[in-house]
């Protein structure tokens, strides 16, 4: 059977997927990688510890899985018809993610490691970011198609330097993302031509 994903929700199997992505996360947040077991999860989750290793064989692929399943770090790919508009509405996602009740403690589990080996912590960033950048890939090519960036821009480092300058405010520097933050960001970022 494949790994229920964020993209199949219907059925049983989804919805014990989500249940047990929204467990994963919180474990890990709350005891690190080392900390995070199977047991745990199926414990936390209400599941039977078999139903996990059918779909996972272990936690680094179940982590892998949670993190870019689970509904809590989803994003809606904005389509305002301006590219700053959608920017602006991806950076208060970004924002809200890194700065959430619920999300934060996961956010700072990967990004400090939480003991994940630094091979698994790769796989798992890397993968992570690819997923988001092809969800988010679309309000760049539309952006093309209208005009407001040209055919050769690098919409990953758009996103990395808006991104980046939540995480570093947010997460690094541990200082609050003040109202207008976003756009704020965004228009430094942006040609000139584009954030006016």
């Amino acid at each position: 059977m494949p790994a229920p994903s964020s993209r199949h929700r219907s059925g049983k199997g989804p919805r014990a997927a989500e249940a047990i992505f929204d467990a994963t996360l919180r474990l890990l947040a709350e005891r690190g990688y080392a900390g995070l077991t199977i047991e745990a999860v199926a414990q936390e989750a209400g599941v039977n510890k078999t139903t996990i290793y059918r779909w996972w064989p272990s936690k680094a692929p179940l982590l892998h899985a949670a993190l870019v399943g689970a509904r809590v770090l989803d994003i809606d790919v904005p389509d305002t018809g301006t590219l700053r508009a959608d920017l602006i509405a991806l950076t208060e996602q970004v924002i809200d993610l890194v700065t959430g009740a619920r999300t934060q403690p996961v956010v700072r589990a990967v990004a400090s490691g939480s003991g994940l080996p630094d091979d698994e912590l790769a796989t798992l960033t890397r993968d992570f970011f690819a997923d988001r950048f092809s969800r988010e890939e679309p309000v760049f090519t539309r952006a093309v198609a209208r005009g407001e960036l040209p055919p050769g821009a690098d919409p990953m480092l758009l996103l990395d330097l808006i991104a980046g300058a939540v995480w570093m405010r947010a997460l690094l520097r541990s200082k609050p993302v003040p109202p207008g933050f976003a756009a704020a960001v965004v228009d430094a970022v942006l040609p000139a031509r584009q954030s006016a």
